[in-house]
């Protein structure tokens, strides 16, 4: 009986059953948040650090019963969450702004408006051939080229889209990024594949398309002003010749969240 004892008290207390979850719950979220930032890294490696120091004065402190530095350490360790608030800012600005057009359901499931819209603007803009180079976003952050380039956060049209492409306008040169149902940025630069087995005939958007998907796992949809052909790009690979029927179909294989995504890559 006295070893059951023994192990009774030796078990964590109910509230901290509760606040453990609690405090993984918070930094999942905020994870969550910055994913795709610079800042992630930076956090993942101060929580790890602090994690670390905590054990160690915690551990200190509860051996010897230093009540007075127990009081001091908690001190010492709620000030910085003020200071990482004002450091992670702009992250955090941009996280919520993800939630607040974030769907219930994971935003995982692409409305067929946005895949039906970019179809549209590219069979346009290829029948005119006019230049065009669009990325969905996924599962790997484009912020960085988010960043580099003009921000929107416009609502997916093909009138917004040709018009971006239209030549000589001041957003015609480089990407369009698509996040989360919306036009994220326009005139991003994306970095060139340096693929030694790209057909030499392919320009700088289907080497910039290309690189990107290497990277990243972003699909991209290019129109070549050369040809008006319209092609694809995931996981480095190129697929070509699409209608408008085509490209909408395997569009929504590909940014869609469920089973036929895989099923639409291995097919590529």
């Amino acid at each position: 009986m006295g070893t059951v004892s023994q192990l009774i008290e030796k078990l964590p207390a109910p509230e901290a059953l509760v606040e453990i979850p609690i405090i993984a719950v918070i930094v999942y979220l905020v994870l969550r948040m910055l994913h795709g930032t610079r800042g992630a890294g930076v956090f993942k490696g101060l929580v790890f650090s602090f994690t670390i120091l905590l054990i160690i004065f915690w551990s200190v402190i509860s051996y010897f019963n230093l009540a007075q530095v127990e009081f001091f350490v908690r001190g010492f360790f709620t000030a910085p969450a003020l200071a990482l608030m004002i450091l992670f800012q702009p992250e955090l600005r941009r996280g919520l702004i993800r939630i607040g057009h974030t769907p219930l359901i994971g935003g995982l499931f692409w409305r067929a408006s946005t895949v039906d819209a970019v179809a549209e603007a590219a069979f346009t803009l290829s029948k005119q051939k006019i230049g065009a180079l669009i990325a969905f976003q996924r599962d790997v952050g484009l912020d960085d080229f988010i960043e580099g380039g003009t921000h929107m956060d416009a609502e997916v049209s093909s009138t917004l889209l040709m018009t971006i492409f239209w030549p000589n306008t001041p957003l015609s040169d480089g990407a369009v990024v698509i996040y989360n149902q919306r036009i994220a940025a326009a005139a991003c630069l994306f970095p060139l594949s340096d693929n030694p087995e790209i057909d030499k005939m392919l320009g700088t958007r289907h080497r910039a398309a290309i690189g990107l998907s290497e990277d990243t796992d972003a699909v991209v949809v290019m129109v070549s002003e050369e040809t008006g052909i319209i092609s694809l790009a995931v996981g480095g690979q190129i697929m070509r010749n699409f209608d408008k029927e085509t490209l909408a179909a395997r569009l929504r294989l590909l940014v869609s969240g469920d089973k036929s995504r895989k099923k639409a890559e291995g097919a590529s």
